[in-house]
């Protein structure tokens, strides 16, 4: 009989997750964030709710509690398959049960199960964590919630199970979401930003240094919820100590004082305004069929693959003389322009933009491990520094395979890395550039693609510092150790953080000293800060957890390198600081038990898996098939293509309940959630057939699957773009974006030459450019003066995008020490009717 009463599924199942409340509390550039969500069972039968989301992958998730009724449960962490059995057998037993668990595969994906909520029963869930907020290159503080959780793709042959989600359109994802932020720093919040709907922004002192700020009504699933946080005078060098905890033993991680340091490095502006003329520049290009979704949900929003074309564009304009660079692009298999990298000339450029101009979203999955390795294996050209630059959606099941081969190779390269779109995983990007050395950026909301990979090509670009030694001067009688891995790059303006934990006391010095030495462009530089050992007030264990945080992941790494096979020495060390501290890591899991109920839930426990919010992909799966259960799912539904249902994540067998005999919870065929026919290949039947099988890939036990009504369709054949942005053979954009046709006329050299098509782009025939024209002027430097004094004064708004290619145009005019420089910038002003001055052409 169909139910039609409480929060329903698109197949009318009742969902019994009712809302999500968030708050979010940020001090200087720590964020706690708490969520609470609320469960309600309106069926008439107990019910376990299962719901896997995302997080993001650097959390310190330190709290758990569940509130039934009057009864607050609050979890313990304890090993996972420990934690495991537990819930299991509360629930064989017919208690409640709460279980949260973090990906074994993706540290940004994690798993809650309600066990058994009685008929009519209410919970709440909540859930505490705390993470420190990446710089951006504008130097606001960035917080997402990602509230969007994408399929992960899993290559066939990678380590461990899929990471697999039950996911729906976000328009119909059946529950609210509610956000607040209170924002408190020493300096004043000038403003905050968002992708979505704020409510105005409140101060709450005379200073501005605190204000609250809330998501305007009406929030739907359809993005992360994104703030964009600028403090005036931003980023200062800071120590911030946190006593220990007054029942751990001393000399243990939460008995000890802790030190957070942050080193804002200044590098001398002569050396900074040299950028580097040579290196290996490897752009890796995601080609997969979710690269062709639009890039936001902004009507008449460019697609994904479209906007990474145009960037490439600018990027290899703006790459300097005498570099070598090379481009791949990759799905279920990868290809490369040149065999190998070549060096930077306008042959190679015009080569390359031919082919790049040809690019589509036609390569299958997201398999991104093969082509790293093929880019690692090739040898480094002598005095040219490897910089590789990775843009993708994100969606990957084997993100700690990728990560641990870009620290093998972090010696001989540094890792800049892009997530486009909603729902990519921040444990994937923000972990390339952490372990490849570089800076990680994120394209959501209305965000130009093109801005922020500039602005990252103006990081590689910067001299690369080397020789990172840092050191403590602290007083006689307490010692360091070091926490966090050895500091591998630094930039010019951005934060790197240092963990330690002190042990000892002294009785005489109050203060200690930090010294960061490193060499810069063959010259020695250092920087100092003193700090006071005394402990900062009200920091609560906020320092102590990030530190557990920090060593969790350190140790994670370790025993991933070993190749899969697992050193229980390093998992020892994990659980045991994970359950000393309260944070969680994949090798542990929170448990909660309500041991105050008195009676057992009778009857069958029916399943119901909590729908999580994805992007309504266009063509998501027209090149991607996805493995489920063994096999290749692919169906076409009225004339569609529609998306494979995955296996649920959160499909879990409790072993436990043959365990015991009393009270148990006979188990009963369930069929997961799905969508209609135009989301969704439907039909995947979940039954039961052996109850003590397991799945040792995955997070979770599995139930054996059958698929019905599927039938296997071939790939379609490759079409092009309708909405490319990229011109035939210049890979110029379209004539919406004139500027980027301006650039695509650029020569390697950064000159431009004087003909018919830059006349068209500036709005001008080629009379009225020639007979403007200088006499004494050689027709490409009048060319090249034109097209910087249009740039400044028609797209300064984008300046950030165009900064180094007109800084590549100004060095080669210079070179040339061209006599009517001067009259050209006047003829230049006069003919486009601008003011720009020669001093702002850089000339």
């Amino acid at each position: 009989m169909e139910c039609c009463c409480g929060l329903l599924t698109a197949e009318k199942q009742p969902v019994p997750l009712k809302g999500i409340e968030v708050e979010l509390e940020v001090k200087d550039h720590v964020a706690t964030v708490v969520s609470t969500l609320h469960y309600e069972n309106k069926e008439d039968k107990a019910i376990e709710a299962v719901f896997v989301f995302p997080l993001p992958g650097d959390a310190a998730v330190c709290h758990f509690s569940a509130k039934v009724g009057q009864t607050e449960i609050v979890a313990e962490v304890k090993e996972k398959q420990k934690a495991r059995d537990e819930y299991d057998d509360a629930l064989s037993s017919g208690q409640q049960a709460f279980l949260l668990e973090e990906s074994e595969q993706s540290s940004d994906i994690f798993s809650l199960s309600v066990g058994s909520l009685p008929p009519g029963e209410s919970a709440s869930i909540r859930l505490e964590y705390i993470i420190e907020l990446a710089v951006q290159a504008d130097d606001a503080l960035r917080f997402c919630l990602p509230a969007v959780l994408n399929p992960r793709y899993q290559p066939q042959g990678s380590e461990g199970g899929g990471v697999q989600v039950t996911s729906v359109p976000a328009s119909q994802v059946p529950y609210s979401l509610s956000f607040s932020a209170r924002v408190s720093s020493p300096r004043q919040v000038s403003k905050i930003d968002s992708n979505c709907s704020l409510e105005p922004l409140q101060y709450l002192n005379a200073e501005q240094s605190q204000a609250v700020v809330k998501l305007a009504a009406g929030h739907k699933f359809d993005r992360d919820v994104e703030l964009l946080i600028y403090y005036k005078d931003a980023h200062q060098p800071a120590a911030v100590v946190e006593a220990g905890q007054a029942p751990a033993k001393p000399g243990t991680l939460m008995g000890d004082a802790v030190v957070m340091l942050s080193v804002y490095p200044e590098f001398p502006q002569a050396v900074m305004s040299s950028l580097a003329s040579s290196g290996e520049f490897v752009f890796l290009l995601d080609r997969s069929g979710s690269m062709d979704c639009l890039i936001n949900n902004i009507k008449k929003s460019e697609t994904r693959i479209s906007s990474a074309r145009d960037t490439l564009l600018l990027l290899l304009k703006s790459l300097p003389m005498g570099c070598y660079f090379n481009i791949y692009s990759f799905g279920s298999r990868f290809e490369h322009i040149f065999p190998t990298s070549v060096e930077y000339s306008e042959k190679t450029m015009e080569e390359a933009l031919k082919k790049v101009n040809e690019f589509q979203a036609n390569l299958g999955g997201t398999a991104i491990f093969q082509p790293l390795k093929h880019i690692y294996n090739q040898p480094c050209i002598p005095s040219q520094p490897r910089q590789v630059f990775v843009f993708t959606d994100g969606e990957v099941g084997n993100t700690k395979e990728i990560l641990n081969l870009v620290k093998k190779n972090s010696t001989s390269h540094r890792c800049f890395s892009f997530g486009i779109g909603e729902g990519a995983s921040t444990a994937l990007i923000d972990g390339l550039a952490k372990e490849g050395g570089g800076h990680a950026q994120f394209i959501t909301g209305a965000d130009r693609m093109q801005a922020k990979v500039m602005q990252s090509l103006q990081f590689a670009l910067q001299p690369t510092v080397k020789d990172i030694l840092v050191k403590w001067d602290l007083p006689k009688g307490v010692s360091v150790t070091v926490l966090s891995p050895p500091l591998t790059s630094i930039f010019q303006g951005q934060r790197s953080l240092i963990y330690v934990q002190l042990t000892g006391q002294s009785s005489e010095a109050t203060d200690g000293c930090v010294s960061v030495e490193y060499s810069l462009a063959g010259h020695p530089y250092q920087n100092q800060l003193h700090f006071a050992l005394q402990p900062t007030e009200e920091t609560g264990l906020t320092i102590h957890r990030l530190c557990a945080r920090t060593l969790i992941r350190c140790l994670e790494t370790k025993e991933t390198e070993r190749g899969g096979q697992q050193d229980e020495t390093v998992k020892v060390q994990v659980v045991d600081v994970s359950v000393q501290s309260g944070v969680s890591s994949s090798f542990t899991a929170f448990v909660a038990i309500n041991k105050a109920s008195k009676e057992a839930v009778q009857g069958p426990l029916l399943r119901r898996n909590i729908p999580t919010p994805s992007i309504n992909y266009k063509a998501y799966y027209r090149s991607r098939p996805q493995q489920i259960g063994g096999a290749m799912c692919r169906q076409q539904i009225g004339g569609a293509m529609c998306r494979p249902m995955p296996t649920s994540f959160a499909c879990r067998l409790m072993e436990g309940a043959k365990k015991k005999s009393k009270g148990s919870i006979p188990m009963i065929k369930m069929r997961s959630p799905t969508l209609p026919a135009a989301s969704y290949c439907d039909s995947i039947q979940m039954t039961m057939e052996n109850a003590d099988q397991k799945f040792e890939g995955g997070i979770f036990h599995s139930l054996k699957m059958r698929m019905r009504g599927s039938k296997k369709k071939s790939a379609p054949s490759t079409r092009k773009s309708a909405d490319s942005c990229v011109e035939k053979t210049l890979a110029s954009s379209s004539p919406t974006d004139p500027w980027l046709q301006l650039v695509s006329l650029q020569k390697a050299s950064g000159s431009w030459e004087l003909k018919p098509t830059l006349a068209a782009v500036l709005g001008k025939t080629s009379k009225e450019v020639e007979k403007l024209k200088p006499a004494s002027a050689n027709e490409n430097v009048w060319a090249t003066i034109l097209a910087l004094v249009w740039l400044h004064g028609f797209k300064s708004d984008a300046e950030v995008e165009w900064k180094l290619l007109a800084r590549k145009a100004a060095s080669w005019l210079l070179s040339l020490n061209a006599p009517s420089v001067t009259d050209c910038v006047v003829a230049a002003n006069t003919l486009l009717g601008c003011n720009v001055q020669k001093d702002t052409l850089g000339l």
